[in-house]
């Protein structure tokens, strides 16, 4: 099959663009012919390493909307040029410019909604098919007038890929018992509920140090949260990492406390390196951690019950250990080749079969 993947950029710290990278990489080396269109970015080598062609169209913004009409065209042009039977969205801008082009050209566009809590994010279902990567994702866009039988569900998966695999960086040890979590620095992650959950379990546990690794607009306010606790000294801000699998080998638990999260990939990143969990029940966070029974839910914007959660495995071993043992079960589901299977199998009801 020939297939042509539109994101708006193939730069690293972007969910959106990991997933897509992952599945345009996974396709070729399953046999596939697959190019992906971009402004460009820091994969463009992974990709070429992988044998997907990759195209550099600049897609319009807000700051230049008038390159939304060259943009089509070029789309337009590959499509031809390429004889591409399949065009896959990953962003909105993606998903109109698609549009625009299969409309002309009788090709079938397959979009994948990330955040659906995006008001704009309706636009995603210009596509004849739409991919959810959650349960919870499927459900928001069907309350958003998608109709039912546009839409599959394709939970996120991307363990096994170029990007996730290889050898690990090797970094100093962290100070244990460690708490770790990974996340854009901003609402949406909750963070703020961390750092007071942190500073809970800190009064319990003085030599418990918490890691966080990531970057974003709330980064500072962050900090000054962190800098006035009673635990400043062991919190740790990391900034942006770009292969976090050593600092998740070396942590105790790891903690998401997403506010909002539809389907977020370090979920399974954390539990291939075998860490216990706490994270939130939003979106598509319970369904990461079904697939095994892993880890402990808790309510979002709720610092006591995550104190609680996480004192609760730091004080107990044997729940330790058995929350790891939870992590690594079934982790096969989470393999990128599952992610294209499921993938072609949505190409596929479009009406185009796979060469």
């Amino acid at each position: 099959m020939r297939v042509l993947h539109l994101s708006n950029h193939c730069i690293f710290g972007n969910g959106n663009v990991h997933a897509a990278v992952d599945l345009a990489c996974e396709q070729s080396n399953q046999g596939h012919d697959v190019f992906f269109a971009s402004s460009g970015g820091d994969f463009e080598g992974l990709l070429e390493e992988n044998g997907v062609r990759h195209i550099k169209i600049i897609h319009p913004n807000k700051s230049a909307p008038w390159l939304a009409l060259p943009a089509a065209l070029a789309i337009m042009e590959v499509c031809s040029k390429k004889k591409i039977e399949i065009v896959h969205a990953h962003m909105m801008t993606g998903a109109v410019l698609g549009w625009a082009a299969t409309r002309f050209l009788g090709i079938p566009l397959v979009t994948t909604v990330h955040n659906a809590f995006d008001k704009h994010a309706v636009l995603m279902g210009l596509g004849d098919r739409v991919i959810a990567v959650s349960a919870a994702v499927a459900k928001t866009m069907q309350s958003r007038g998608i109709p039912e039988n546009k839409i599959r569900t394709v939970l996120n998966g991307t363990l096994g890929s170029p990007r996730t695999s290889g050898p690990m960086p090797e970094i100093s040890p962290l100070s244990r018992p460690s708490i770790t979590t990974v996340c854009g620095l901003h609402d949406r992650k909750g963070v703020r509920y961390l750092l007071m959950a942190f500073e809970a379990i800190h009064a319990q546990y003085p030599d418990v140090h918490l890691y966080i690794l990531g970057e974003g607009p709330q980064e500072q306010e962050y900090k000054s949260i962190a800098a006035a606790a009673h635990a400043h000294a062991n919190i740790h801000f990391l900034g942006q990492v770009r292969d976090p699998r050593p600092y998740l080998k070396q942590s105790d638990v790891f903690v998401l406390a997403s506010l909002q999260d539809p389907c977020p990939l370090v979920i399974p990143e954390a539990r291939e390196m075998g860490c216990a969990i706490v994270a939130t029940d939003v979106d598509g966070i319970p369904e990461m951690l079904a697939v095994g029974q892993a880890g402990t839910i808790v309510p979002p914007r709720d610092s006591v019950a995550l104190a609680e959660a996480i004192h609760n495995l730091l004080s107990e071993p044997e729940a330790l250990r058995q929350s790891t043992t939870r992590s690594v079960a079934n982790l096969s589901f989470f393999d990128i080749s599952r992610v294209v299977l499921d993938t072609i199998n949505v190409y596929d009801s479009t009406g185009r079969s796979a060469s």
